[in-house]
């Protein structure tokens, strides 16, 4: 197992009386069944899914459960959220009761919790290996791993700390590994067995395709025919990075619009992938407000297209990064919100961080090389902006680090990232 950023919070609450019940949602094979056996060990572990096993549970009551399991693992949850209420009402009533509760599907678990533990639990959201975590290689792993974006939002990082060329970081070679790695089979931990052929990698990824059709998305909604979904899923892969159309997704697809605005809030809310929202704020200045919808993970993407092995187009790269970051925030709990930004005339930012007081604008680029047209659309973004620009960086496949101006700076993505 890598090593995972969460582990050291999870530890804290663990002993914390604000976590006797801790929750762990996201997608499936992100390592949220191994993070709790290992965080908490001493729990007794229980597989909701079990059918059998489950009829059992749901039919204890709470002095029961304080009794036979006053510490516990919930596995996939969401499988009979009506256990919820055996927990609340077990947490309420004996406070030395202890619980961790996980779950695949974000809608279903996240809504019951709403409904049923709001105020009593603290939610963690498990996503694919970050770069950190890929650069790792075990989980009891003394040294800590954090990238320079992280460090620079944590202020740890300054623009003169970064070095002229990404080949010059003593450990180069490794974060190159990781980001070829990552840009071909993405970041489930199941991929980093280093036993596994780049075969068997890509064959885990099309059956974890097939299985998130057949049953993650069962558990979301009951399809009495799949196609339509396939149909959009195929799309959003196909036009991963770009602006949601919804009517011409809907003529694309021959689903009604309805359904496509439903289905995509499925692909989102199963952590399969990203809406990007249209940062829209100033009144004053005409911009797009259309979301981009971005793909979590590339191998999945790769997977969808049925593309393994070939290049990845601009979107496709632009999506990776996005994703990356993206994670970076969550895992990390950065106080930052993503968004893109499009003007009418067609001026675009890829991604724009937006902090208290401050932006971050980061635009990506597939190119080996980077030159001053590269930061076109970045020159006079104050002008649109509410709050002042803390730092504009341009990430590419370029080795080279350049600095154009005082706020610019372009860089290679795995340098940022890792």
């Amino acid at each position: 197992m890598k090593q995972r950023t969460i582990l050291d919070e999870l530890k804290k609450k663990q002993q914390s009386q604000f976590g006797r019940i801790v929750v762990l949602t996201g997608a499936r094979q992100t390592g949220k069944t191994t993070i709790a056996r290992h965080c908490f060990n001493d729990y007794t572990y229980l597989a909701v899914d079990d059918v059998i096993k489950s009829r059992g549970f749901i039919n204890l009551t709470a002095e029961q459960w304080a009794t036979i399991y006053p510490q516990a693992v919930l596995d996939e949850i969401q499988c009979e959220p009506q256990l919820l209420h055996s927990i609340k009402a077990t947490y309420d009533q004996f406070s030395d009761t202890r619980y961790v509760l996980l779950g695949s599907s974000q809608f279903l678990l996240l809504e019951k919790i709403r409904e049923s533990l709001a105020g009593r639990c603290v939610i963690f959201e498990i996503y694919p290996l970050t770069f950190p975590e890929l650069l790792s290689n075990d989980i009891n792993e003394k040294i800590k791993y954090s990238s320079f974006f992280v460090d620079f939002i944590n202020g740890n990082q300054k623009k003169s700390d970064i070095l002229p060329s990404f080949v010059l970081d003593s450990n180069y070679a490794n974060k190159k590994s990781a980001y070829d790695f990552y840009l071909r089979f993405g970041g489930y931990p199941a991929l980093t067995n280093p036993n596994l052929t780049d075969m068997e990698r890509e064959e885990w990824l099309d059956m974890y395709v097939r299985t998130f059709l057949e049953r993650d998305i069962r558990d979301l909604v009951a399809f009495r025919d799949l196609m339509p979904f396939v149909k959009l899923q195929q799309y959003i892969a196909h036009t991963t990075g770009g602006l949601v159309n919804f009517s011409t997704i809907a003529k694309e697809t021959a689903v009604s619009m309805p359904t496509v605005q439903r289905y995509v809030r499925y692909f989102s809310i199963s952590y399969q992938s990203i809406t990007l929202p249209a940062w829209v704020a100033n009144p004053l200045k005409k911009l797009v407000r259309a979301p981009k919808i971005h793909f979590l993970d590339t191998g999945v993407l790769r997977a969808v297209l049925q593309k393994h092995k070939s290049m990845l187009t601009g979107g496709e790269f632009e999506s990776a990064m996005v994703a990356e970051i993206y994670k970076q925030i969550k895992t990390y709990r950065l106080p930052l919100t993503c968004y893109h930004l499009r003007t009418q005339d067609g001026r675009e930012i890829d991604l724009l961080l937006e902090a208290a007081d401050y932006f971050i604008a980061i635009e990506i680029k597939k190119s080996e090389h980077i030159d001053h047209r590269d930061i076109a659309h970045l020159k006079d973004l104050q002008n649109i902006l509410t709050k002042p620009i803390k730092h504009a960086f341009v990430l590419s496949n370029d080795v080279e680090v350049k600095h154009f101006g005082e706020n610019i700076t372009a860089m290679h993505a795995a340098a940022f990232l890792s």
